[in-house]
Formats: C-alpha cells, structure tokens, sequence
C-alpha cells in the first residue's frame, strides 16, 4: 500500500499505459481520476478500480480546468499527476506530415503538459508536495525514422520535465518521466503504420529484451516514481526499454 491516501489524476487511463498505471495506483492504496477523452472507457476503468471517470480533451484549456476543478472539489488535494494521454501520427516522410497532424500531436503531447501545469501546479505549491510524472517515450531518446513530429514532441516533454523539476523543486514537487519503448497499447499499430508479423519482428528487432513494453511495466515504474520511497528523485527520464536506447 504504497500510495495509501493519496490522490491521484492519471490521464489518457481509459486504456493501454494508462489503464494500467490506474489499476497499481488504485491497488496500492490510492484514490484515483480516471481521465481520458473516452468517457465511456473511463467509466470502464474507474467502476473496476473504484475511482472516479472524468471526460477530458487534454489539450483544452477549459477542459482541463474542468478537470483540476473536479479533482480538488473531490479530495481537496491533488498529490500525483501522471500526464500520460499522447498520440501519434502515422509513419510518413517528415515533409508530407499535414499542418493539422503536427498541430494535434503538438497540443495533445506537449500543450497538455502545460495546461495541467497551469491548472494543477498552484495547489500542490499550497500543500507544500506533489509528484508529476510525464509519459515520454524513447522516441525522444532515440528517434525513429518516419514519426519526426512525434519524436520531437516527446522531445520536448523529457525538456519540460527537467524545466519544471528544477522550478518546482523548491516547493517540494517532484517532476519525472517515462519513457517507455513500444508497447501492446492501442496506439502500437499507429507507430508501426500497419500489425503484420513483418512489423511487429522488424520493431522487436530493436528491442535487446525481444518484446514490447506492456501496461505493468509503466506501472511498476510510475510506481516508485510517484512514491514518498523516490523522495530524493526529481528530473529523471528513467527508460523502460528493454534495452532499446542502448
């Protein structure tokens, strides 16, 4: 019971890393805000954990107020933010990526960390504490061909989390990130342009461990990360990678 009585927001955890990390977060003894742009599959999620379903388009300014309003008018508190919600676009040359492409996974990637900052970040200075975790991606580590926008707006959130654990230090808000390899999500088949056998032993070809990050792996690390046993950690983008960014 590692997160006895703490609250905590997870976004995007109406499925895949997200999902997960809720599950760990609930079974370790914290309440838990399910957010996610798919009311009906965080409905899923917070009935199954016992927490609460909050519908939440990331890279609204009003939206994610609404969702800030709703956790502190809850529990008067917000002690973990895990700003998981990300997606991609579909391999393609860098040039041919449409305007409105690179502006979504810009606003939903990094936009979204930003916001829930804004509207997040001044109660966790009042109560003196607070753990962020930011899902990065080895993307921004290690790029692939073919997702330059995407590998760039992972790039910027392992920047942002450094930027915000040196500012926030100081207020007792610890600020990190993930980031995780490939994994069985539902966005898998987006990184890989289409699920074919081929693909998926051309990707696992560059993971040394031979297979994809999985929704408990996340949710180990988030664990500790978000834990009072990483009390000393702040500004880490720790790598669940398999090995993949060796």
């Amino acid at each position: 019971m590692r997160l006895q009585d703490k609250t905590a927001i997870v976004t995007g955890a109406g499925s895949g890393f997200g999902a997960g990390i809720a599950r760990r977060f609930a079974a370790e003894g914290a309440r838990v805000m399910v957010a996610d742009i798919n009311a009906d599959a965080a409905q899923a999620i917070a009935t199954e954990i016992g927490g609460i379903a909050q519908a939440v388009d990331v890279a609204g300014t009003e939206s994610v107020k609404a969702m800030a309003e709703a956790a502190l008018g809850a529990w008067g508190r917000v002690d973990i933010l895990v700003n998981n919600a990300g997606i991609t676009h579909l391999p393609a040359l860098m040039e041919e990526i449409s305007e409105d492409e690179f502006d979504r996974v810009l606003a939903v990637n990094a936009k979204s960390v930003y916001l829930t900052a804004r509207h997040l970040v001044p109660a966790m200075k009042d109560a003196g504490a607070g753990a962020i975790l930011n899902i990065a991606s080895t993307a921004g580590v290690s790029p692939r061909p073919r997702l330059n926008w995407y590998n760039a707006s992972k790039g910027w959130m392992i920047t942002a989390t450094r930027a915000m654990a040196v500012e926030l230090a100081p207020f007792g808000i610890r600020v990190n990130a993930l980031n995780p390899v490939a994994g069985e999500t539902p966005l898998l088949k987006s990184f890989m342009g289409e699920d074919t056998p081929e693909m998926r032993a051309k990707f696992l070809s560059t993971i040394p461990m031979g297979r994809f990050s999985t929704p408990e792996d996340m949710a180990n690390a988030a664990l500790f990360l978000c834990s009072d046993e990483a009390g000393m950690v702040t500004g880490v983008a720790m790598e669940v990678d398999g090995g993949r960014c060796i």
